[in-house]
This record gives structure tokens, C-alpha cells and sequence, in this order.
């Protein structure tokens, strides 16, 4: 096994590595994650997609390397592109707890069909009350 696959293998979801937030100011971190790939849970070929992701963080910020490393945990797995985007953004939104986040997916093209499927806190919260 490569070094690569074995820090994805050993690699705690639940225990994303973080920084503190230094700074108490709103601002924005924009994050773009243009290699993302998964499995169609139906077909098993593959599905790639950009991750966008804006966060205005509160007390944390996400390492950059745990988060790469979080992404390409996806790549063997077979998993839907609803699924997948709810699963990061939950992963991520319950991890950070920022004051907003927002993840957008825009999957490639395949067979037709191109999805992009967006989730944003604010929305979330505004409908959930």
C-alpha cells in the first residue's frame, strides 16, 4: 500500500483534524476541490465531481490536508451524489460548527445528466424551524 492510501485507510472521520479560529471577525474561506470522485452505487462507474466550499468559521478551521485526505476517502466507495454532498457537508458543518457554511457539487456530466446539488446553512435552518 501506498503512503497516500494508507493515511486515507488510517484516516478518523469523526476526528477531522482542526485549527483554532484566531481571529473573531467574519470573514469568508473559500475552499475548491476539483478532484473528486466516487462510485455510482447502481453502476460502479466512476462519478467526478467540484467540491465548492465557503464557510465563515466560528471557533475552528478545517487543516487542509485532513480535509484532501477526508475527500479522496470517497474514491472507492459507491455512494449517490445526494448522498455524498449531505455527507460532507455534515461531517464537515458538525466538526467545525462555523457561524455558515455552504457546499456546492457539481458533478460532470455522465450519460446526459449533470447534477449540482447545494447546501447551505442558512437555508437548512430556515426551513427546519
Amino acid at each position: 500500500m501506498k503512503y497516500g492510501e494508507k493515511e486515507i485507510c488510517e484516516l478518523d472521520v469523526n476526528n477531522l483534524e482542526r485549527w483554532e479560529n484566531k481571529h473573531s471577525k467574519n470573514y469568508v474561506i473559500k475552499i475548491t476541490l476539483p478532484e473528486f470522485m466516487a462510485k455510482c452505487p447502481r453502476s460502479g462507474y466512476p462519478d467526478f465531481a467540484t467540491i465548492y466550499l465557503e464557510y465563515i468559521p466560528d471557533k475552528w478551521v478545517i487543516e487542509l490536508k485532513a480535509l484532501k485526505l477526508y475527500i479522496n476517502s470517497f474514491m472507492n466507495r459507491y455512494i449517490s451524489h445526494e448522498d455524498a454532498a449531505n455527507e460532507i457537508f455534515d461531517t464537515l458543518y458538525n466538526r467545525l460548527h462555523p457561524k455558515w457554511m455552504k457546499v456546492v457539487m457539481d458533478f460532470n456530466p455522465r450519460g446526459n445528466v449533470h447534477t449540482v446539488i447545494e447546501i447551505d446553512s442558512d437555508t437548512i435552518n430556515k426551513t427546519s424551524n
